[in-house]
């Protein structure tokens, strides 16, 4: 085992000196590594030996400090600094951080290269790592049973906090809590500063967005300062991964004491198996999805009649086979998706944002007219409402209510995402249901085919527009309209005239002339000056009720065919 002490008795490197931090004289040296980027503690481990030209801290006091603390905090063996390049002498200011900290500061005569310094210390240092391999490979072989045992992450999470000696808390992808240790010694009990609700969030988001998001840039653990209500704490967090794609985090709470190279080694350890732990849940929970997805899948698509059998399988997937049910369709469109060229990155992401929908519907639930079942395919979210049949049913404006309040939740919690919402109607019988996924569908289809401004939408809210678009050919739609409005289309385009506008808001304010004329900001004659001169072009008084059914459904159909 090689100290700084032995260092210092290497006949080959004679010459280098101790200047301060004497009280770490004893440290273990296992590695040898050059320091020449500031940005470089996330990548640092313990019992390494920096060695520097001083080139990147010359000039900055600040600088010079923080290192000595960094260095010192992550257990690194001490700073050797190469003389005569850009430092005379060592600045005071660095040997009075070294004695405060315990960190030896190392003087390197000018005539050694740092390489030939690494070369000689590894040489040295490697002898110790047979003693080393075999306690980490003991320490591997117990989590590797564990996990095998099928003991989880709360096992692997006690066996791993007991090694290390700190509480630690293992969280998903999200920063959501999946299982916490508590250790006695601990003098700051995590519930103290944390709210440790299990699949809720732990961490402040200020915590949260200083951790890299590129697994290439926190491929060991890194230190970040958890700032609490009256003090601060120092956290160890690395990922739980596998090749690029992030599962989890582990977040050391280090409060009892420093980690040691033994624990860092075997936290990394640790972080591989629970990765293989979360692949074997993340394949169990995506069976079971499945098989609840066919059962909804067949549901929705009618292909579900017998009524004892819908009974059974309702009873299993968390239905009431007699309540009345209404269905809600959310797209999402996320806007980051269209940066990830990676087709399996697009789906966990895309993914991700879908479970966090299916857990916002489920937060805001209690607001529904009903019990809320919800679940996500591709990039829908459906929700489906049942209701105890003896309630009054649930009206097309509670619904769309509940449904626009719920759509500006999402838009609120999920940034740079779209989201289209459809509704159904609501149908007595759960065999019926079908017919509501698939309305809430054409609401969607038809709000977004008429570039409606607003993002929720009820099936009969365009219910007209579903029967013309899904039942009549175009081109008899065409001629039906050019019939009966084809006169009046072509005068407002050619003498430049808002007929078609005039007679829009004409049936839209129910033929009051004064609700109308407001509504166009024109005076009420101008208004009745139009109407006539529209009666005059098409031939009528729009008085007979046959030829106002007629006229209205040219309007319709002239939206449906962008007829403006």
């Amino acid at each position: 085992m090689l100290t700084i002490k032995d260092l210092l008795q290497i006949k080959s490197i004679d010459g280098i000196k101790i200047i301060a931090g004497e009280q770490g004289i004893d440290n273990v040296v296992s590695i040898v590594n050059i320091m020449e980027n500031p940005d470089a503690f996330d990548w640092l481990s313990s019992n390494e030996l920096l060695l520097s030209t001083g080139y990147i801290f010359k000039d900055n006091e600040e600088l010079q400090n923080k290192i000595i603390k960094e260095l010192a905090e992550i257990n690194c063996s001490g700073l050797c600094i190469k003389m005569h390049r850009y430092f005379d002498q060592i600045p005071q200011n660095m040997i009075d951080h070294a004695n405060r900290y315990g960190l030896p500061l190392l003087a390197l005569p000018f005539e050694y290269t740092l390489s030939k310094v690494i070369a000689i210390i590894n040489e040295k240092a490697s002898g110790r790592y047979d003693l080393l391999n075999r306690k980490t490979l003991d320490m591997h072989n117990a989590l590797f049973r564990i996990a095998l045992e099928g003991g989880g992450i709360d096992r692997i999470s006690s066996e791993l906090a007991e090694t290390i000696g700190n509480p630690l808390l293992i969280l998903d992808r999200d920063w959501n809590l999946l299982h916490y240790t508590e250790i006695k010694q601990n003098p700051v009990p995590l519930k103290s500063c944390l709210t440790l609700a299990k699949n809720r969030p732990v961490f402040t988001r200020e915590f949260t967005e200083s951790i890299p998001i590129n697994i290439s840039q926190i491929k060991k653990s890194i230190k970040r300062i958890y700032h609490g209500k009256d003090q601060e704490v120092k956290c160890r967090v690395l990922p739980v991964a596998v090749a690029n794609y992030i599962y989890g985090f582990i977040v050391v709470w280090q409060t009892v004491r420093e980690l040691n190279e033994f624990d860092y080694i075997v936290l990394e350890q640790a972080s591989t198996i629970m990765a293989l732990d979360r692949i074997k849940a993340r394949e169990i929970e995506e069976v079971k999805l499945k098989i609840r997805q066919d059962f909804f899948d067949d549901l929705l698509t009618g292909k579900i009649t017998s009524s004892d059998s819908i009974q059974t399988l309702c009873d299993l997937h968390g239905l009431n086979s007699t309540y009345m049910y209404y269905c809600a369709v959310i797209t999402i469109e996320p806007v980051e998706l269209e940066n990830l060229e990676d087709i399996v990155d697009r789906k966990y992401e895309l993914d991700r944002i879908a479970k966090k929908c299916v857990d916002i519907v489920y937060d805001y639930a209690n607001k529904a007219h009903g019990e809320i079942t919800c679940f996500y395919r591709n990039n829908r979210i459906i929700i489906l409402v049942g209701q105890n049949e003896h309630k009054p049913p649930t009206s097309v404006s509670e619904a769309k209510q509940f449904a626009t309040e719920l759509r500006m939740t999402l838009q609120e919690k999920i940034k740079k995402t779209t989201f289209y919402m459809g509704i159904g109607r609501q149908y007595k019988t759960i065999t019926s249901l079908h017919k509501s996924f698939s309305e809430a569908h054409e609401a969607i289809r038809l709000m977004q085919k008429f570039d409606s401004k607003g993002n929720v939408s009820h099936f009969d809210d365009y219910s007209v527009y579903h029967f013309l678009d899904s039942n009549i050919k175009d081109i008899e739609l065409e001629d039906f309209f050019l019939k009966q409005l084809g006169t009046i289309y072509e005068h407002d385009h050619s003498f430049g005239t808002s007929f078609m506008s005039t007679l829009e808001n004409y049936f839209a304010y129910n033929q009051n002339v004064s609700e109308a004329a407001k509504a166009m900001f024109i005076h009420r004659n101008t208004f009745i000056y139009r109407i006539d001169k529209i009666k005059e072009l098409l031939n009528m008084d729009l008085k007979n009720s046959e030829e106002l059914l007629q006229i209205q459904l040219a309007l319709k159909i002239g939206k449906l065919l962008h007829k403006e």
